[in-house]
């Protein structure tokens, strides 16, 4: 049955970093020149944290190990030999002022995933697709077999996560069909699945593909009705409300969630486009009601897949259907 309602998070996005080991064709985020390159100060960060307002969530992203990179550089801006390390420190910042980490710090192993799922209420990691492509021949974290065994690695530890595809960046529809399918397989090994993001690609200046078009609204359609007909019922199709419109056709093929708003912090992935408010957010999906949620979905906070450190944020903002009170 489809919901009478659609979700969405409040959060504040932390670029930890934009030092990545990889150079993908359409990414405008990684620093290309040491003059370009950043990483969040804890004094930053604080700042962040006392002017959270409403928001539950800390999304963390960043580029990808950094420290493989300019392992010095890291060390002397941070204190710390890796980006995990570092990251946990912010996660605990987060949850001391009341907020719940998701992060997405790119291909991460297992004992990376260990270290990090204490002090998150989930993680996410972006399939993007299945297919060995052009747009990443210079991103080794891009190939999928590495990608996959981290989504089974988070699944084996009972970590509920996000993955998504990314359209338009050479794949065939074959091939989205394909990456969905693994995603499904993976879910039914592991169960932890809980939501897939259906995002499409936008040509940004000054990259490789700056001229390439983004994938037409209908294709992008029949992506997100694809979606939900190969995936099971309690995974969520989130669809960003910042790149896609309008989004109603969408909900009406089986997207039910618009991801995270912010406040205070800009989309640092697609900086050109503003979220909508909360507001705006109702009048794009009436007749649906629009609810807000957690970083760590309904389903998996009644399962209590997660860990003490977090229990006491969830219970302070989770209703008795583990959506945010109201």
């Amino acid at each position: 049955m489809k919901k009478r309602y659609v979700t969405f998070s409040k959060n504040i996005f932390i670029p930890v970093t934009n030092v990545c080991r990889n150079a993908c064709d359409y990414c405008v985020y990684r620093a290309r020149s040491t003059e370009d390159a950043y990483t969040v100060r804890i004094d930053q960060f604080l700042e962040l944290l006392n002017t959270k307002l409403e928001a539950t969530e800390a999304l963390f992203t960043a580029g990808e190990k950094p420290e493989l990179v300019d392992p010095n550089g890291f060390r002397n801006a941070t204190g710390c030999s890796t980006l995990v390390e570092y990251t946990k420190e912010l996660c605990q910042l987060a949850l001391k002022h009341g907020l719940l980490p998701h992060s997405n710090l790119g291909v991460l192993s297992m004992e990376e995933l260990k270290e990090l799922r204490d002090v998150n209420a989930s993680m996410g990691l972006m399939l993007e697709t299945t297919a060995e492509l052009e747009a990443h021949k210079n991103s080794p974290g891009k190939a999928p077999k590495e990608r996959l065994k981290m989504i089974a690695a988070a699944g084996r530890l009972k970590i509920p996560f996000t993955t998504g595809l990314l359209i338009g960046i050479g794949e065939t529809q074959e091939d989205r069909i394909r990456s969905l399918k693994a995603i499904q397989s993976l879910h039914e090994d592991y169960g932890h699945i809980q939501e897939v993001i259906i995002q499409p690609f936008t040509p940004k200046p000054f990259t490789v593909m700056e001229k390439r078009e983004p994938p037409r609204f209908d294709e992008f359609k029949e992506v997100v009705r694809i979606a939900r007909a190969i995936l099971a019922s309690e995974i969520t199709i989130q669809v960003p409300p910042n790149l896609t419109s309008p989004v109603m056709e969408l909900i009406e093929l089986g997207a039910s969630d618009l991801g995270g708003i912010s406040e205070q912090t800009i989309d640092y992935i697609n900086p050109e486009s503003p979220w909508p408010g909360e507001e705006e957010l109702r009048k794009i999906v009436a007749p649906f009601v629009l609810r807000e949620r957690l970083p760590i979905y309904p389903g998996f906070i009644k399962k209590g897949w997660y860990s003490e450190e977090v229990r006491h944020v969830i219970e302070r903002y989770a209703g008795e259907d583990g959506l945010r009170k109201q």
